[in-house]
């Protein structure tokens, strides 16, 4: 069985996803810890109704470092063989990302190498897919290196673009129809 640490940001959908594959038999693994990057996320409460131990460990508490030091501690202590990204929105540096090397694991809203990088996060994504005028748009689950979304890809999904779509409208089906399953 494999121990698998999470680090969210916000509601936990991609975590919820993950779970409910988990109760399923559909992964063959266990969450272990949860990390968020601040108060208050909902993606906590989801991983309380999982009687999952979480904890904040924010960047903005390390304003003189440490914060990588205190992420890799707190996943050393607790054993994990692998780290999942569920809508965790920070970016991580390279003392981390070696510190788990091909042992992180990201979503990202889009089929890679396209609209990724830098600045391409949440809604944006899909507005910048729009606005090209895509006829299909997916998402990739890759592990992560020290470049924003450019680790090798492991999976990927697609959907196709109505032209009707609105940035909203892409987001919630690529999340329901490929996020959630390809996690």
């Amino acid at each position: 069985m494999i121990r698998i640490g999470a680090m969210v940001s916000g509601g936990g959908t991609n975590l919820q996803a993950v779970l409910d594959a988990i109760d399923a038999g559909k992964i063959d693994g266990q969450v272990v810890t949860v990390v968020s990057s601040k108060e208050g996320a909902y993606a906590m409460e989801r991983a309380a109704k999982h009687n999952i131990p979480s904890v904040v460990i924010s960047k903005k508490d390390y304003p003189n470092g440490g914060f990588e030091k205190a992420l890799i501690d707190h996943f050393k202590s607790m054993n994990v063989d692998l780290i999942i990204l569920a809508g965790y929105m920070t970016i991580l540096g390279e003392e981390f990302i070696k510190a788990f090397e091909n042992k992180i694991m990201n979503i990202h809203p889009a089929l890679i190498p396209s609209f990724c990088g830098d600045g391409f996060y949440g809604l944006r994504v899909h507005e910048k897919a729009l606005e090209y005028g895509v006829k299909v748009s997916g998402a990739t689950i890759h592990f992560v290196n020290e470049k924003a979304d450019a680790g090798a890809i492991i999976l990927q999904g697609a959907v196709d673009v109505a032209n009707d779509e609105t940035p909203e409208s892409l987001q919630k089906k690529i999340m329901e129809n490929v996020e959630w399953k390809l996690l």
